[in-house]
């Protein structure tokens, strides 16, 4: 028997209970390999998992978490052995498949990395999903030509997740970051991990009639969407690319194709949930290597199974700040 955050669903309100409860091996969804769980973390699909499920969690009970580290226990796949440490993001899991808020997960062999050497499990769920989304919104934009002398990158959303992680990784590489919150409280915090400048939301967060403004991005990690979406594609400099990596301000784009037309703009989509397996251990790997380490521990935010209810509350309502770290075994 072993501890994790189980959901249940009331057939009659339709309402959602989380709780703590004891769940044996025999319980968990098939797999090849079965892994003792270190740390999981939160995201705002664990929000809604843990929550009213958001259209993410078909049956019921569920053991939601996205994201988890740990160390193989049993494998019936040869790519893995017992010892192995391993990290897992997307595929659904903790939304259509059990995930990792337990003591133990079972998972398909497909669907885990190798832990890179500079990451051990805690660390790697400080970046979860989250900082994972960032490192390949970055690497796309340096595929697309994104260099530290090209001027100023922008990361909207940028105490969130994602927008932390992107503004240390890419101050790290030697980009000059500006950082656009609506929550002067983090300006500071924003400043510590690397952003040149703060930039207010509300400087950049309404839709204008001018298709193109004045060249002032030359790259941008999107965590926001909607209104200030459109409006950054209009400030971006000549051939520069957005990386559209979430939809906190909304799924419409109320823009036009002007940029793409007469500035070569590119907006390009970041998905998590199903990159290919190389993709995927060449960001782990990036990580491991740029991320700065001193950066990432002022991110996070400690946590426990029993926290997770009040944590998937407080992210669907944009109070969580960082990265949560949950020690499932706390």
């Amino acid at each position: 028997m072993f501890r994790a955050l189980v959901v249940d669903k009331d057939a009659e309100s339709g309402k959602t209970s989380a709780a703590v409860r004891e769940i044996a091996v025999a319980d968990l969804p098939e797999g090849e390999v079965l892994v003792a769980v270190d740390y999981s973390t939160v995201n705002y699909k664990d929000g809604l998992c843990v929550g009213p499920g958001g259209g993410l969690v078909r049956k019921y009970p569920h053991v939601p978490g996205i994201d988890f580290a740990g160390v193989v226990e049993d494998s019936s796949d040869d790519r893995y052995t017992a010892g192995d440490r391993v990290v897992l993001t997307g595929w659904r899991v903790g939304e259509a498949h059990w995930g990792g808020y337990a003591q133990k997960a079972r998972v398909r062999a497909d669907w885990l990395v190798p832990l890179p050497e500079g990451l051990d499990s805690r660390r790697a769920m400080a970046v979860g999903t989250a900082g994972f989304t960032a490192m390949l919104a970055v690497m796309a934009l340096e595929d697309h030509g994104l260099r530290p002398d090209g001027g100023e990158v922008l990361v909207t959303g940028a105490a969130g997740g994602v927008g932390s992680v992107a503004t240390a990784l890419l101050a790290a590489l030697g980009y000059q970051v500006a950082a656009v919150t609506g929550r002067p409280e983090t300006e500071a915090y924003l400043k510590d991990l690397g952003a040149a400048r703060i930039v207010a939301r509300e400087e950049i967060n309404e839709t204008v009639k001018r298709p193109l403004e004045a060249e002032t991005w030359a790259g941008c990690v999107d965590a926001v969407g909607g209104a200030m979406l459109a409006r950054v594609l209009g400030q971006m400099k000549y051939g520069g690319s957005v990386a559209a990596v979430g939809l906190a301000g909304g799924a419409s784009l109320p823009a036009t194709v002007v940029p793409f037309l007469l500035r070569g703009v590119n907006l390009l989509g970041i998905d998590s949930v199903m990159q290919p397996y190389d993709n995927r251990l060449r960001a782990w790997q990036r990580i491991a290597r740029d991320l700065p380490m001193d950066k990432l521990e002022a991110m996070i935010q400690p946590a426990t199974l029993s926290d997770l209810p009040q944590l998937g509350a407080d992210i669907l309502n944009g109070k969580v700040k960082g990265r949560v770290v949950v020690d499932v075994n706390a």
